[in-house]
């Protein structure tokens, strides 16, 4: 079975190769390769189809921030804001991005360029860097992968939960759910950075902690909040016994979870 973290290094050399092609496009298309070099280019897109910068980058950088953000979260900004600066006050070449390359957005004084496309050029560069030192971190004896090893477990654990469900052990299924998510949300606050003082912390800590950091947001926190009741349900026998379906709720929730909060 292909693991989380294969899955991972197969998709971050694919994302590299596909960024790698875009780069030497858009070098064609702003024309600011030398001869020798824009020669060389045209050789690579002999038996290859040459991607066209404006329409495939979009589904480059959606797929490489999902990369990024759970590789290289201390980059993951400075690789959306090559992107889009939402705070800049001038439209500058430094302060160009390739958002404005997508418009087509050019600055003039005096009937003078002052900026246009090709500012854009080094911030791709820029990006397809970053994105290559994430290959680089898988390398790197220093790189810490406890979360993309755990996320193979979780994904195993929840396969369990599922198969005990369905042979009747509803309390037990929801168990293994619950300390999966507690298990993420404990990963989730290491990344951040972020600790918690109590000897012996609940979903419930973890959950605040996460919303008072402005980490996750409200609708999140309910929804995590909403789970933890869940798996208390399950791990605390009570006179109210839990349902299959609130364990099928359970199960669900932590997936989406993990997938989705980093």
């Amino acid at each position: 079975m292909e693991t989380n973290l294969s899955k991972y290094k197969k998709d971050l050399e694919t994302l590299i190769t596909q960024g790698k092609l875009l780069y030497y496009s858009l070098a064609l298309e702003l024309d600011i390769a030398d001869p020798k070099s824009k020669k060389e280019l045209k050789e690579v897109f002999r038996d290859i189809k040459k991607p066209i910068f404006i329409e495939d980058y979009e589904k480059w950088y959606s797929e490489s921030i999902k990369v990024i953000k759970q590789i290289l979260p201390d980059r993951f900004i400075d690789f959306t804001k090559l992107y889009k600066d939402e705070k800049r006050k001038e439209i500058s070449y430094l302060t160009y991005t390739i958002s404005d390359l997508m418009i087509g957005l050019r600055t003039s004084r005096s009937g003078e360029t002052v900026t246009d496309s090709k500012a854009a050029f080094p911030k791709f560069k820029q990006q397809l860097n970053i994105l290559e030192s994430a290959k680089q971190r898988f390398e790197s004896s220093l790189f810490d992968i406890k979360q993309l090893l755990r996320s193979d477990i979780f994904d195993n654990k929840l396969a369990a939960a599922e198969e005990l469900l369905k042979k009747g052990f509803i309390r037990g299924a929801g168990a293994i759910a619950g300390v999966d998510l507690e298990s993420h949300l404990i990963q989730v606050c290491e990344n951040h950075k972020k600790d918690l003082k109590n000897k012996n912390p609940s979903i419930n800590d973890y959950n605040n902690l996460l919303k008072q950091e402005s980490i996750i947001d409200i609708p999140s926190w309910r929804f995590i909040q909403h789970l933890g009741d869940l798996r208390n349900l399950c791990d605390h026998k009570k006179e109210k016994e839990p349902k299959k379906e609130d364990v099928e709720e359970l199960i669900k929730g932590v997936g989406k979870i993990i997938k989705t909060i980093y």
